[in-house]
């Protein structure tokens, strides 16, 4: 066996967790994207359709486009919840109904494991950067279009 010190496969040992976590992030960054309408603005929302999708989400992430998000897409309607694991950074929920109606939100901070929670079953979940809806005024009750909505 070739002698390695300790601080050296310490350090190979961070390489490695690093590229894996890049190569995550941009795994990740290969989802189908789809547009939705949140009135007159657009939205690239990546889709996160497969259990692994849902599981990785924008993990590992370093930024995000302004007019990007992820859209969670789930086999029935329950009640969905969402922590920040791994997950760098800040980001609003909107939890949606099946006609696009926003349920609930929520603000959740970077790397928190705390659960934020929909308030009535559904089947969407849309993460946005943080502050994306309240700077557009959108709250709970009002609706996004696009082709997962039916309109």
């Amino acid at each position: 066996m070739i002698g390695i010190n300790k601080p050296v496969l310490i350090l190979l040992a961070a390489l490695s967790a690093a590229w894996a976590s890049g190569a995550q992030a941009q795994e990740a960054q290969r989802l189908t994207t789809l547009p939705l309408r949140a009135g007159m603005h657009v939205i690239q929302a990546q889709l996160a359709v497969a259990p692994e999708e849902r599981a990785t989400g924008l993990m590992h992430r370093r930024d995000m486009p302004q007019h990007e998000g992820m859209l969670f897409v789930f086999e029935s309607r329950e009640t969905q919840c969402f922590w920040m694991r791994n997950t760098l950074l800040p980001l609003t929920i909107a939890f949606l109904a099946d006609d696009g109606r926003i349920v609930s939100m929520a603000d959740m901070k970077p790397l928190d494991e705390t659960s934020h929670c929909s308030s009535e079953p559904v089947r969407y979940a849309l993460e946005m950067n943080q502050g994306w809806f309240a700077k557009r005024g959108f709250k709970p009750g009002m609706k996004l279009q696009g082709k997962p909505f039916g309109n």
